[in-house]
């Protein structure tokens, strides 16, 4: 038996991910506060070009282990689904209109940075819930999903906390919008 790199896009991305965070954290401490972390309001500059970059490259910083083990955790769960489900390609475009959605939205309307990938964890979950969708159908699945993890994240939302709930909601928007209009393979 030989071990498969089984789904290019989503373990290239965990890979990626893991090396910012080990070079952040021994080699060049401010490198994903720099290049891994959009802005918020007013911090973002048009003629600046590591504020567009950042725009997308958001989702590879994380603060520390726990917040990357914590989306990995659902992103290589899911992600290899999705990935044989609608190609390695389309799943890297998805990946990337949720960084830019959620990181322009952040940077328009939130005064914190904003890092990490749950923005891309909300899109797989809200996108696997569509599995088994047909035409002229909602899966229920999608509803139940769509209830308990948004549900809940609205309600976080009026917590004080750490935790960008909108990145989450935006996410699961662009998983949404993945699913029901079901891209196929670019």
């Amino acid at each position: 038996m030989r071990i498969k790199y089984n789904a290019p896009t989503v373990l290239t991305y965990a890979f990626i991910s893991a090396l910012v965070l080990i070079f952040t954290q021994l080699i060049f401490h401010s490198l994903t506060r720099a290049w891994f972390t959009v802005p918020g309001r007013g911090g973002f500059s048009p003629f600046v070009l590591r504020s567009w970059v950042t725009l997308f490259t958001h989702v590879i910083g994380h603060a520390d282990w726990n917040h990357l083990i914590s989306n990995f955790a659902f992103i290589l769960l899911l992600g290899p689904i999705l990935e044989e489900t609608y190609g390695s390609f389309s799943l890297l475009v998805m990946i990337l209109i949720t960084a830019l959605v959620t990181g322009i939205l952040n940077a328009l309307l939130f005064p914190s940075s904003l890092l990490g990938a749950s923005g891309v964890v909300f899109m797989m979950i809200l996108l696997a819930s569509f599995t088994n969708f047909n035409k002229g159908e909602i899966p229920l699945t999608f509803i139940l999903v769509l209830a308990l993890y948004l549900g809940r994240e609205l309600f976080n939302s009026f917590k004080s906390d750490n935790i960008s709930e909108f990145a989450h909601i935006a996410g699961g928007f662009c998983g949404s919008l993945f699913g029901f209009f079901r891209p196929g393979r670019f």
